[in-house]
């Protein structure tokens, strides 16, 4: 039961190697736009396209940013999500999603300087002159939401967010590791506590985090539905990086309690809530569509009759619904590891296009693509967030030694 993981110079070598390979693939990103813009264009024209990465740059970092803010935090309600609802089996696991958690201050610290410095490019609600009444581009509507959109407001939101989900991370942990050293029911319950209290507050922080950090770049346009959409489309994400890191550590020698029937389980975690993402999608898709109100159908009409969005609006569906859903349907296929991590790696870049649609044609409009700058941020993000994870896993015994339901996750069948 004394396993310890060793995030060896090779493993962070080649981290290191992805995020500077990364940086470089945004450096000819950059270029190539550059290029472009002085070969297509003339005068004003091209001073625009030019000019344009920097903001196409600045709604990348957003979008990845929003969407490993989402994995590290499903990490920690996974995690607690086992623990009020008296889970055994995941007991072999639970380092993993654990480890998610020492994200959030990285991402928390990118996140304020990305807004800080670009809020502009990337909330048109931003601009002070949509607020006087006596400019022409005054705002009726925006001016109506100012009392919850104003950067005063909306920066100490973010801070509370990221103090809170931490603060309550950073306590978790605590008692995970003391459970480690003494053992017993005193520090179980404990973090049965502090988990329910986590999960109460992940659904009310995670809607409103939506509701910022998605919903208010298209400030005009509103759902009722995205704070649920945005959880969906997070969950699935971060029980694919569970995943992967778990069949990881497998197939490199770790975890020697985990074995199919748990593989198992968390396949059936990412078909069941592809399923859950689906229906969100469908509901909020359908009830906008038919009720056909300007204010809310704008959105998709952004999306649908798009030329550089539609073919990926559509692509979305069959790669988070239609693919899992045939390919994770029998019980084998949820227990071979080899097909299993084809699923999330291809369901991850769906919720990355997923994420992609719902930041992009609100903030770049139609100069939007998917190059090399898309790739490379991307590619940076993976890489730093891995880094920070397997850190954190080298840093405690892989398995909960004295957790009071080991025993249950040891001899775990299906």
């Amino acid at each position: 039961m004394e396993e310890k993981f060793e995030f060896t110079k090779k493993a962070k070598k080649s981290l290191m190697t992805m995020i500077g390979a990364g940086i470089l693939l945004v450096i000819l990103g950059i270029v190539l736009m550059n290029v472009g813009g002085h070969g297509e264009h003339e005068g004003g024209e091209a001073l625009n396209h030019v000019l344009h990465w920097s903001k196409r740059l600045w709604a990348n970092l957003w979008l990845n940013n929003v969407w490993f803010t989402g994995i590290a935090l499903i990490g920690v309600f996974f995690l607690s999500m086992q623990y009020v609802a008296w889970a055994g089996w995941s007991v072999s696991i639970k380092r993993v999603p654990e480890a998610f958690g020492y994200f959030l201050p990285v991402a928390g610290v990118l996140m304020l300087i990305i807004f800080l410095v670009a809020n502009h490019d990337l909330f048109h609600w931003t601009h002070e002159y949509l607020y006087d009444k006596n400019d022409a581009r005054y705002d009726e509507i925006l001016d109506g939401k100012s009392g919850f959109l104003n950067m005063p407001f909306f920066t100490s939101r973010m801070v509370g967010y990221f103090v809170l989900w931490f603060g309550l991370f950073w306590l978790i942990r605590k008692y995970s590791l003391t459970e480690d050293i003494s053992g017993g029911l005193e520090h179980f319950n404990k973090l049965r506590m502090i988990c329910a209290f986590f999960m109460v507050i992940f659904g009310v922080t995670s809607s409103m985090a939506a509701w910022d950090w998605i919903m208010s770049i298209d400030a005009h346009w509103f759902s009722t539905m995205i704070g649920w959409y945005v959880f969906s489309s997070w969950f699935v994400s971060g029980l694919c990086f569970i995943t992967l890191i778990v069949i990881y550590l497998k197939q490199n020698g770790y975890l020697a309690i985990v074995n199919e029937n748990h593989i198992h389980n968390l396949a059936l975690f990412v078909f069941a809530f592809s399923v859950f993402w689906t229906y969100l999608w469908f509901c909020q898709f359908f009830l906008i569509y038919y009720a056909n109100i300007p204010e809310e159908s704008i959105y998709f009409v952004q999306r649908l009759l798009s030329d550089q969005y539609a073919p990926w609006f559509f692509a979305t569906l069959i790669i988070n619904f239609i693919f899992p859903f045939l390919a994770l349907m029998t019980r084998d296929s949820k227990r071979h590891m080899a097909i299993v991590k084809i699923v999330c790696m291809l369901v991850l870049f769906g919720h990355w296009l997923d994420f992609y649609l719902m930041v992009m044609p609100g903030t770049v409009h139609e100069q939007g693509g998917i190059g090399f700058m898309e790739i490379g941020v991307t590619v940076i993000y993976i890489g730093i967030f891995l880094y920070t994870v397997l850190f954190a896993l080298s840093k405690a015994s892989l398995i909960a030694k004295h957790h009071p339901m080991l025993e249950e996750s040891v001899h775990h069948t299906v």
